[in-house]
């Protein structure tokens, strides 16, 4: 039996978010230059949209441009920005064919005129899918996406139309880039560091963290595979105990 058919098709994760980690150094291991890293990390992008789709996961967060990324060299920058609009560009006939909506998250007018253009055609065209969510974080920082929450609240307040102590989750949440999206119940995160390198801070509180030592260009179903059957081995508490979790859960057969 391979690993796919291990899979439990009642117990998929809603929502699954990646940080594509390791482009630089699978090419740096092969004497090539690290932008031909990141060509070649589009083809792990595509397998694993692919294999999100066909086990029926609901949302897919790419972690594929950090703000801090912009501190890199330009060659670099500028190869990456080309990577994307041919990305998108090639690879909107498979996002149709399969239903899948593409959207992003991110401060997007920070790209270049072409890449965010490119970027809104792409969303628009998907609008109407209603399969798979494929959400692009870009020029994206957790960090950033707090403040920005942050000062919507503060606005509200200065204009008298939100008291301060009626600041909770809800309202904090709703002005989060990630508004509407439920939180990531898995985040991967190939090439073996552990750490959340400003992903989601907010988002991921419950999530499940799996990694992985593959480098990104080498992550392919299988390994996207393993990781949904390691999550389906792990009991989820949300700060209950076991047994008050299995209580509620026969509850909720009942």
């Amino acid at each position: 039996m391979g690993i796919k058919e291990q899979i439990d098709s009642s117990r998929i994760p809603a929502h699954v978010a990646v940080i594509m980690d390791g482009n630089g150094r699978w090419a740096r291991k092969r004497g090539f230059a690290r932008t031909l890293g990141h060509e070649k990390g589009v083809d792990a992008v595509r397998n694993t949209v692919e294999a999100a789709a066909e086990l029926g996961i609901g949302y897919l967060t790419m972690y594929a441009f950090s703000t801090e990324n912009w501190n890199r060299p330009k060659y670099e920058i500028d190869a990456l920005m080309r990577i994307l609009v041919d990305s998108i560009h090639g690879e909107m006939k498979t996002l149709m064919d399969n239903n899948i909506r593409l959207t992003a998250i991110g401060d997007l007018k920070s790209l270049p005129k072409k890449s965010y253009q490119e970027l809104m055609h792409a969303i628009t065209d998907t609008s109407g899918n209603t399969g798979l969510t494929l959400i692009l974080a870009l020029s994206y920082s957790a960090r950033w996406e707090m403040l920005e929450a942050v000062r919507a609240l503060a606005r509200k307040v200065e204009a008298n139309e939100l008291k301060p102590e009626q600041i909770d989750l809800s309202s904090f949440t709703s002005r989060l880039a990630t508004a509407g999206i439920p939180d990531p119940d898995l985040l991967i995160r190939t090439s073996g560091e552990y750490r959340i390198s400003n992903f989601l801070l907010w988002q991921i509180a419950y999530t499940e963290l799996y990694f992985t030592q593959t480098l990104w260009p080498d992550f392919g179903k299988e390994e996207f595979y393993q990781a949904i059957l390691d999550f389906q081995g792990r009991e989820r508490r949300f700060g209950l105990t076991s047994e008050q979790l299995n209580e509620l859960e026969g509850k909720l057969r009942k």
